[in-house]
């Protein structure tokens, strides 16, 4: 009864023992070079160079290039290091060397603007940093973080004079090892922009200024006159008081309402009291903008009133305007 037992165990064991000797003669997967390679550290391994690089796969072999950059590396000094670390035999694929890309993440040079902006905003009491203009003293370059990096650009320890503009600062992003290493220092000048409105062409006196006759352009500060008309609103419906050029800043001087009524026009008068609304025709005797008072020669009495503009072509006597009798005089 025992032996029964024993020979199924037997078989299971010799069974076991064929499998283990098949499996380790199966040789080992070759290791592949690889044509190119893209690396986050700062040095390049083994296994970013071959594929089935085993054990060997995390010894280093070279630096990296700069972050954002990329380098290459011969196909002998790779052979070389593998042989060293037990890889005798791998497959070159025919490769004279491997292309080798450094990840970053990048922050361009307008973001770098934004930074120093948002900085300096307290330092010149400006309300947002979109009224500052930034120069740097020379060609910079954007900025190369490492991929997980993923903190916005800042400006540490800025230093502004006042009187200048001049500025210098240091970058920051957090999460970058690379720049706390090596610290990136920025100067230049700031200067306080202010937005304002330009006429984008000539207007004749007496002109209504509509929206798609104006620009708005951002200029120093200091270049501004203090009346500047810096909204729209302040000037679309407004009319020329003067011949306007092309490229003008526009002051409320240069403004004025639009007339609603001008000389020799024929106006409807309203006469307006508690319940009673009377009209008349009327002929105006001056240019008038709204809300203003003007002559007008009321044809049927012709009498000369003193009513107050409304609207285009209409005026509106009050309960206490004047009445002139020489009608004669006033038309002349």
């Amino acid at each position: 009864m025992s032996n029964r037992l024993l020979i199924p165990g037997l078989v299971a064991v010799s069974a076991l023992l064929v499998f283990s000797a098949s499996a380790a003669q199966e040789p080992a997967a070759v290791p592949i070079m690889k044509s190119e390679a893209t690396i986050a550290g700062d040095v390049v391994h083994l296994g970013d160079l071959l594929d089935n690089a085993g054990v060997a796969a995390n010894v280093p072999v070279f630096h990296a290039p700069a972050l954002g950059a990329t380098g290459t590396v011969q196909t002998h000094r790779v052979i070389e290091v593998a042989r060293q670390n037990g890889l005798p035999y791998f497959d070159t694929r025919g490769l004279n060397e491997i292309t080798i890309f450094r990840a970053s993440r990048t922050i361009n040079v307008g973001e770098l603007e934004q930074a120093v902006a948002e900085a300096a905003t307290k330092h010149l009491g400006a309300a947002k940093p979109e009224d500052i203009n930034v120069r740097f003293d020379r060609d910079v370059r954007a900025l190369h973080v490492e991929p997980l990096a993923a903190g916005t650009a800042r400006v540490a320890l800025l230093a502004v004079d006042q009187a200048s503009g001049r500025f210098e600062g240091v970058v920051e992003v957090a999460g970058s090892l690379s720049l706390k290493k090596r610290p990136v220092r920025v100067t230049g000048t700031l200067r306080e922009t202010t937005e304002i409105v330009v006429l984008a062409r000539a207007i004749g006196r007496g002109e209504t200024v509509r929206e798609s006759d104006i620009l708005i352009e951002r200029q120093p500060r200091a270049d501004v006159a203090s009346d500047a008309v810096t909204k729209i609103g302040a000037a679309v419906g407004q009319a020329a008081r003067r011949a306007l050029r092309a490229g003008q800043t526009l002051r409320p001087a240069d403004l004025m309402k639009p007339d609603y009524v001008t000389r020799n026009d024929m106006v409807t008068i309203l006469f307006e009291v508690p319940g009673v609304t009377l009209t008349a025709r009327g002929k105006a005797l001056a240019f008038v903008a709204e809300g203003e008072t003007v002559s007008v020669f009321n044809l049927q009495s012709t009498l000369v009133l003193n009513p107050t503009v409304k609207s285009p072509g209409v005026v509106v006597v009050s309960r206490g305007a004047t009445v002139t009798a020489d009608a004669a005089s006033a038309t002349r």
